[in-house]
């Protein structure tokens, strides 16, 4: 085994696993980034990747290996970022344990990040809401999972990791009726449930009479659900009500967007944004920014406000022959 190999290997288990104590999801996504960077390099250095040295792995590799995710795999500049970000991480690693490429290591660390252009976060409306929420057949069982799915997820904002994670036991369903949940950062945080999520919630659990340490939304074998499986259930979902709202035909609808489309409606019903923060985990208030630029009516609002201007249009005159001289040149 090569010293590269080593310094991988390391770089997950003692790194990651042990001193920073990552999560799953995120090492998950910095073993994809190094998968496709070692299918990468054997491609275009006709070696294997247990037969990598550091070396190999300069700046214009890197560069070049960040180009191929744009153009030949049509990754996305945030997915393009995300692989940087997982190298970067490795790199500041192996500038501790190998000082002797320390030239070679800061240049990839220098490598900036690429910048996007940022567009205005997709949200449902009152209408399209209430339409992919009665869109499941509650008669069935996976229609009754479903239908406390979808509202759980609309109302509460929980990412879509965070809703797989849920077991019966996370549901409080008394006085105060909430959900607790583990988010990103290991935070745990406790969102209210409405009386409407509650009942719908309560309904649910009499049917699936679930054990305090089963999922809370089981898949048929009575497992968790994959993020792939809600994906697509909302997606049906979403084709389906689009049939009574038109309006949703537009929208592409996935579980980012119930996520919006909760912290819009505690914008729009005026909760202050640090709580919205709070809500939905964030580790910034400025995070939320984003659902200001996104909400119209709050600009229609302020633009209610404005006072306007009562002047009349008038041709304009110079007032001088010589200025008037110059302007009809």
């Amino acid at each position: 085994m090569n010293s590269f190999t080593t310094l991988i290997e390391t770089f997950f288990t003692e790194r990651l696993l042990q001193q920073l104590q990552a999560s799953a999801h995120t090492v998950a996504s910095y073993r994809d980034a190094f998968r496709l960077l070692f299918v990468f390099a054997q491609r275009e250095l006709h070696k294997a990747p247990s037969a990598l040295d550091l070396q190999d792995l300069d700046a214009p590799f890197i560069g070049a290996f960040l180009e191929d995710l744009e153009k030949r795999r049509g990754n996305s500049v945030r997915t393009r970022n995300v692989r940087l970000a997982a190298v970067h991480s490795f790199f500041r690693y192996a500038a501790l344990r190998e000082p002797a490429h320390s030239a070679l290591i800061q240049r990839v660390l220098a490598i900036p990040q690429k910048r996007s252009n940022s567009s205005l976060v997709g949200y449902l409306t009152t209408s399209e809401m209430g339409a992919l929420v009665a869109a499941p057949e509650n008669d069935t069982w996976l229609g009754r999972r479903d239908q406390a799915l979808l509202l759980t997820m609309v109302q509460t904002g929980l990412r879509v990791s965070e809703v797989t994670q849920l077991t019966c036991r996370d549901v409080q369903l008394g006085a105060g009726s909430h959900i607790r949940c583990t988010g990103k950062g290991r935070k745990e945080r406790c969102v209210p449930l409405t009386s409407k999520t509650t009942a719908i919630i309560r309904a649910w659990l009499k049917v699936c009479n679930g054990q305090p340490a089963d999922p809370l939304f089981p898949n048929r074998s009575g497992g968790s659900m994959s993020r792939d499986c809600i994906e697509h259930l909302v997606s049906k979902h979403a084709l389906r009500a689009a049939q009574h709202c038109p309006s949703l035909r537009s929208k592409h609808v996935t579980p980012h967007v119930l996520r919006h489309t909760s912290a819009m409606q505690l914008l729009q019903a005026g909760v202050d944004r640090a709580v919205i923060a709070l809500w939905l985990g964030h580790e910034s208030v400025e995070t939320t920014q984003v659902y200001l630029h996104a909400d119209l009516s709050i600009k229609e609002r302020a633009l209610a406000r404005t006072a306007p201007l009562h002047t009349g249009a008038r041709r304009y005159r110079p007032s001088d022959s010589l200025l008037a001289f110059l302007e009809g040149l």
